[in-house]
């Protein structure tokens, strides 16, 4: 058996050649056919062609279709990368929808808080927040504006919707704003239409408490709360926000304002409020005439 496979081996090695051979030649001579010139060569490739090329159509469809498949996946790639650079114009154009929504938000508070209505004896200064205390048990805000700006402790600040707070520390050029919200914040307000008079106590939540509600079953939730103005620290008129019914049964308040985006304040200027300079002139007041002689003397007076 190995001699017969030797033996078909030694008769293909020669017929390979000689096929290689004749092909090469005749590769050649169509070579030479196609590039010698004259009218009679020209015409029997012409006639060459007319004999040999219609027989071939089904020879030509492989290659048609191969083609078709090229111009096909040239034209996919081309859709691609279309593709690709529609969806970076889109990311460029939601990143510029973002910024104008911002600019619109920043736009529309500007101008509400030009439109806000406040008390015409009032002057205001606006300040643009730097920063908040970043405290669940500290609500305020760090104004860029202090007493270089004329900024007094105890002035009222608003947005562009409702009051937001008193100062509380004044700096040269900077100020802070202790937040309603703030445990530490006490004001006085009127509840409308009953015209009860109640404090805003806060409590570190965004729903801060009404007390000392002379009768809490004339106030229904939805009824408006503005500044009493009482104790000259708040002017009167202010809108603070509204009556809610909270979940433990109280009546509380839901802010006007949006503490979620306070970008910029209204500090309103209140020269009309005296600031506290003798703490006892609050317990007793002080008399003159005969009236001083039934106050008790001072320590100091008898130490003399």
């Amino acid at each position: 058996m190995a001699r017969e496979r030797h033996a078909s081996e030694d008769y293909a090695r020669p017929v390979r050649r000689i096929l290689i051979g004749l092909l090469l030649l005749a590769l050649f001579a169509v070579f030479l056919l196609w590039r010698i010139d004259g009218p009679r060569v020209e015409r029997f490739r012409a006639a060459l062609i007319d004999r040999i090329v219609p027989s071939f159509s089904w020879a030509l469809v492989p290659v048609a279709r191969f083609s078709e498949m090229v111009e096909s996946f040239q034209s996919y790639q081309k859709i691609y990368e279309q593709n690709q650079k529609l969806r970076r114009d889109l990311r460029q154009m939601r990143a510029w929808k973002e910024a104008a929504l911002q600019l619109e938000q920043e736009n529309a508070k500007l101008l509400t808080l030009n439109r806000v209505r406040i008390d015409p004896k009032l002057t205001f200064i606006t300040g643009v927040v730097l920063a908040d205390s970043g405290s669940p048990f500290r609500q305020s805000v760090l104004l860029n504006i202090g007493s270089r700006d004329g900024i007094v402790d105890g002035w009222a600040a608003t947005d562009g919707l409702g009051l937001v707070g008193r100062i509380s520390g004044v700096g040269r050029n900077s100020s802070r704003v202790i937040l309603l919200t703030d445990s530490n914040s006490r004001i006085p307000v009127t509840i409308q239409p009953s015209g009860q008079k109640a404090i805003l106590s806060g409590d570190n939540s965004r729903l801060p408490p009404l007390d000392f509600l002379d009768a809490p079953e004339a106030v229904r939730p939805g009824d408006r709360v503005v500044s009493s103005g009482d104790g000259g620290v708040f002017p009167p008129g202010l809108l603070v926000g509204h009556v809610v019914l909270g979940s433990d049964g109280r009546l509380r308040v839901q802010l006007t304002a949006d503490y979620d985006r306070l970008e910029f304040l209204r500090v309103l200027r209140n020269y009309t409020v005296g600031r506290v300079t003798d703490t006892g002139s609050l317990v007793i007041p002080r008399h003159t005439g005969s009236a001083e002689a039934d106050l008790p003397p001072s320590p100091e007076a008898g130490d003399d």
